[in-house]
């Protein structure tokens, strides 16, 4: 398996791909197929979270040995997720099921990926024969930071800083990154938004000048955004779990087709439902729920993709997002694979913040896709009713997936099963979730408490003893002092 850029140029390994991050043209890794999964065997690996992420690793990683991928699973899903199936999978009524992604160590669903990831690095590292540090750099809505700090806290032959938006994220994402140790940490507040901060990353993995000095200090940039191969591949894998599991409950028959409903920002969970789905897995649609930011529902409704549009801080904080870096994967798929077109397309994102992929590219859309978007009011309304009706606490990220879920059922009439993704435990965004039953305190972590009390739900460890830890990285920089801040790190 080889992979290509979505902006031309020459073809790399995985461990190539994974190591650079993104290609020298500044396109995005895709493999140069999608391998076929067994269907049979799937089932028959339903439950065994690590025998499923082995096949799709192995199809996938071809130029890793059987035992490197081995060592990989092993490393990357053992005791660190308080769930034995790693992503549980819990009945929500005869039609929807939810995967609870927020099992790790960070209580959100970037840690499937970014338990993985530095253990992908390093052995990518050993098989490319690059003997540089591999700096890996960050920009986050909220969750990434967390835990790509996690993931490769103390990993030797690595450095990592994370960029997160000042005021941008919750009280206790801030804190979850500010306080985390490690020798090759460093994490820094930016004066922007999100947006604004991935794009200043990108450009610094473009910038010649910044290459040599950090080349001249015998380091290297790579990424652990989902713009990288190897933080995409490993969220396959959940798609692929989920769906088994549903057939051995008997919630759907063997080759029945399912929806999976995502909340996504950046574009990269529901992606890799994408890929699940080309590999042959039985998918449906796949709903992209978006909140008040619905660059995506529009992108979906009219094949326009405009990113200038007003900003706004929601409080499902990680999907607040209007540049989503991997549709420029869909784009590459959707448009046969013409790297031309994809860059007409990014270039003019980048000049004028809009473009239109064409009425062939965008009639090709709606059989695979169904996008909508609810605004906090309704977030809350759908928190609280939903606990109401089954006792289940959602955080507002899958609020917002479950109000898209509900309106497209009534729009449509589809009676498929759904899958529905939860993205991040309830408990980070305490505040929030408590709003949606009475009046919230000023004070996060008293509201988390009360949360609990009132819901009967325990206060995760992780949120809990967050007050009792100092705060280690309280720099804050602005958006043209980001390359310095690179170099000064």
């Amino acid at each position: 398996m080889r992979y290509l850029s979505t902006k031309g140029g020459s073809t790399r390994t995985a461990a190539e791909a994974i190591v650079q991050g993104i290609s020298p043209e500044g396109g995005l890794y895709v493999p140069e197929f999608f391998p076929a999964i067994d269907l049979e065997a799937l089932v028959q690996n339903a439950g065994d979270y690590r025998a499923i992420a082995k096949s799709v690793f192995n199809r996938y990683l071809t130029d890793f040995t059987a035992d490197e991928i081995d060592a990989v699973i092993a490393k990357s899903y053992a005791n660190n997720f308080d769930a034995p199936e790693i992503t549980p999978v819990v009945s929500a009524g005869q039609k929807e099921s939810i995967l609870e992604l927020w099992h790790g160590p960070t209580l959100a669903f970037k840690d499937i990926a970014l338990q993985a990831l530095p253990h992908l690095m390093t052995t990518s590292v050993k098989k490319t024969g690059e003997d540089r540090e591999i700096y890996i750099l960050v920009a986050t809505s909220g969750d990434t930071g967390k835990a790509a700090l996690m993931g490769f806290c103390d990993v030797e032959g690595t450095r990592v800083l994370v960029f997160y938006p000042e005021g941008g994220v919750s009280r206790a994402q801030r804190l979850q990154m500010v306080t985390q140790t490690g020798s090759n940490m460093d994490v820094c507040a930016v004066i922007g938004n999100f947006d604004d901060a991935q794009t200043r990353v990108k450009r610094i993995f473009a910038d010649e000048e910044i290459a040599r000095e950090l080349d001249a200090r015998n380091m290297r940039l790579s990424s652990a955004n989902s713009i990288n191969f190897g933080r995409l591949l490993p969220q396959i894998t959940y798609y692929l779990f989920a769906y088994a599991n549903c057939v051995r409950t008997g919630t759907v028959k063997p080759g029945e087709a399912v929806n999976f409903c995502v909340p996504t920002g950046n574009f990269g969970n529901i992606l890799a439902g994408y890929y699940a789905k080309r590999m042959g897995l039985p998918v449906h649609r796949l709903l992209c729920a978006s909140n008040r930011n619905n660059v995506l529902t529009d992108f979906f409704h009219q094949g326009v993709y405009d990113s200038d549009r007003p900003f706004y801080r929601s409080m499902s904080c990680s999907i607040d997002i209007l540049v989503s870096s991997n549709l420029e994967r869909l784009l590459f798929e959707i448009s046969g694979r013409d790297t031309a077109k994809v860059r007409t397309w990014m270039a003019a994102l980048k000049e004028n913040g809009r473009y239109f992929i064409g009425e062939q590219a965008q009639s090709v859309l709606p059989d695979l896709f169904y996008a909508d978007y609810c605004n906090e009011e309704d977030t809350l309304k759908t928190i609280r009713a939903f606990f109401e009706r089954t006792g289940y606490l959602m955080d507002p990220h899958t609020a917002v997936a479950q109000t898209v879920y509900d309106r497209y059922v009534d729009k449509t009439g589809d009676a498929t099963h759904t899958i529905l993704l939860s993205t991040a435990n309830p408990f980070k965004f305490g505040t929030d979730v408590l709003g949606a039953f009475e009046q919230a305190a000023e004070d996060d972590f008293e509201n988390a408490r009360r949360l609990g009390e009132l819901t009967g739900k325990p206060v995760p460890a992780q949120i809990s003893e967050l007050l009792q830890k100092p705060v280690l990285h309280g720099d804050v920089c602005t958006l043209e002092e980001m390359p310095r801040r690179v170099l000064r790190a």
